[in-house]
């Protein structure tokens, strides 16, 4: 029975892609943060581990569980991740770290601790970026960066993973029906003050938070179009899915940069001058 670690696993795509694999016979290794989300993982069935996908002697002695009870890892699908929203400036240098902690740091620290297993199975990396690291929007730059920085980072690894017989996979979703939005509606409202010189633009900002529920696939769709790739002789390296995951690239790839960006700023309310 092939084993597949997957992180951030508590809602959205990470339950829905654990709900999916389980039922296409694999073990799942769920992980969560919190201990309530570890909790119903294990009363649905999982093989349910609490994790801070940041805590490097928790990965390392995962790794070694993983080896001892399963002697590989077939797949490792870093999902772990969160939305952080708002004008850049306003969440300076600190919010930057912590999107990038979890978005983008996490990637090589789980990796690296999963090489061994992943090693001895020529396991698959599939590493969860968006479409946002590649159409880039206003109240969005730390995520967008995250995203695109998840990029970079599967295009080396693919390489250099290779002649241990590991392959790297990169999934860019669009809109994807998830509890993203409300969480990064959340993150947002954190940094929303009369303060901030941003403040007459906040419907703006918060209308950049929910974008990723505009028509949004179901997040059992992206699941099993995702398996489907994972499964294949030849899984792809790169894999789009969900509503926008085209069309987007599409549109930042053909059109000119001037007339782009001049779009989204009138999208979220950046064309009027204070």
């Amino acid at each position: 029975m092939p084993v597949a670690l997957i992180t951030g696993c508590s809602s959205g795509i990470g339950r829905a892609l654990a709900d999916t694999f389980k039922g296409a016979g694999f073990t799942v290794l769920a992980t969560a943060r919190k201990a309530e989300d570890v909790s119903a993982l294990q009363a649905a069935g999982f093989k349910a581990v609490q994790l801070d996908v940041n805590d490097g002697p928790a990965l390392g002695a995962l790794g070694e569980e993983i080896n001892q009870q399963y002697g590989g890892l077939d797949v490792l699908i870093n999902n772990a991740g969160y939305g952080a929203m708002g004008p850049l400036l306003d969440g300076g240098v600190e919010a930057m770290q912590r999107q990038f902690e979890t978005n983008v740091f996490s990637v090589v620290g789980v990796t690296r601790a999963m090489f061994p297993v992943l090693r001895r199975s020529r396991g698959l990396v599939v590493n969860i970026g968006s479409v946002s690291g590649v159409l880039v929007t206003p109240f969005a730059g730390a995520y967008c960066a995250s995203k695109a920085a998840v990029h970079a980072l599967s295009d080396a690894l693919r390489m250099e993973l290779s002649p241990f017989g590991i392959r790297v996979m990169e999934v860019q979703p669009g809109a994807i029906a998830s509890s993203f939005a409300k969480n990064a509606g959340h993150e947002a409202e954190q940094l929303l003050n009369e303060q901030s010189p941003w403040w007459p633009l906040r419907e703006g900002i918060r209308s950049r938070a929910k974008a990723s529920q505009d028509k949004p696939t179901p997040a059992s769709e992206f699941a099993a179009g995702l398996l489907k790739a994972v499964q294949q002789d030849n899984p792809p390296r790169l894999v789009r899915l969900g509503n926008g995951s085209r069309a987007l690239p599409l549109l930042a790839n053909l059109l000119p940069k001037g007339l782009l960006e001049k779009g989204l700023m009138k999208r979220f309310g950046l064309s009027a001058r204070l």
